[in-house]
């Protein structure tokens, strides 16, 4: 069974990739960690085909963060194929120390 990453910024505007498509998780800054998915909503072969999501983090937490996501994936159980990232309307959080996150897709 595959695992999906969700991210939910807005009642309206969500996203979930499936864990082979995560293609980085990187600190862009302080308090700003990027999670990268290839490829992009254009499909294979489009030059702009990355889907990018901005997590703001607690400032210099940006280490802690990408260990607990990757935690997160490894340990989530096998029954449910969903693993919560970012919900910012449920305040669902895969770590203590993610505050919000905003969704571009072709970024």
């Amino acid at each position: 069974m595959n695992k999906y990453l969700a991210f939910i910024d807005d009642g309206d505007d969500a996203a979930m990739y499936p864990v082979e498509r995560l293609q980085s998780i990187t600190c862009a800054g302080n308090a700003t960690v990027l999670v990268k998915f290839s490829p992009g909503s254009l499909g294979d072969g489009q030059a702009a085909s990355v889907d990018v999501v901005t997590l703001t983090v607690t400032a210099d937490a940006e280490k802690a963060v990408m260990a607990g996501i990757v935690a997160k994936i490894n340990a989530h159980p096998n029954g449910d194929p969903f693993v919560v990232i970012c919900d910012d309307v449920n305040s669902v959080f895969a770590h203590a120390d993610i505050l919000s996150c905003t969704i571009a897709l072709d970024a």
